[in-house]
């Protein structure tokens, strides 16, 4: 998504209300127009993304921002159940999480992820990663058309 006039459709699967707070700020003071769609726990992320109950309606979005613990269902299940869905594994999914542990990066990118990124703990630390993932991912990286 190159295009400066489209926007774009991301999907956060965060349950902390303070990270969900500091990338909206981030996108928010970015560059490129957005709609930020914020689901709560990974069985809420796949009903989105299957646009299944109350999210019937959802765009599909054009990334994913999935945070590894959450409640009823962690990250890496829904990664795994998202990137065999054949509908669905094209998305690009970046892993934001705090974790830094060595085992759930290896297990994130076996499960496909496209990006792992851990959440700096000062704000502008965060404002700036989330600013490059802007830029990579819709400045420079090209997608097939939907």
């Amino acid at each position: 998504m190159t295009d400066s006039d489209k926007t774009a459709e991301i999907l956060l699967a965060e349950d902390n209300p303070g990270d969900v707070m500091l990338t909206k700020k981030a996108l928010e003071k970015g560059k490129l127009a957005n709609n930020l769609h914020v689901v709560t726990d990974g069985v809420e992320a796949l009903e989105f993304l299957r646009r299944e109950g109350e999210y019937e309606d959802s765009p599909r979005p054009d990334i994913i921002l999935l945070d590894l613990n959450m409640p009823r269902k962690d990250g890496q299940d829904v990664l795994k159940e998202l990137k065999n869905d054949d509908d669905l594994c094209r998305i690009p999914v970046v892993v934001l999480t705090s974790s830094e542990s060595e085992e759930d990066i290896a297990k994130s990118y076996e499960l496909n992820a496209n990006a792992y990124l851990t959440k700096p703990v000062d704000f502008d630390g965060f404002i700036e990663i989330v600013n490059r993932l802007e830029n990579f991912w819709f400045k420079v990286v090209k997608f097939p058309e939907k």
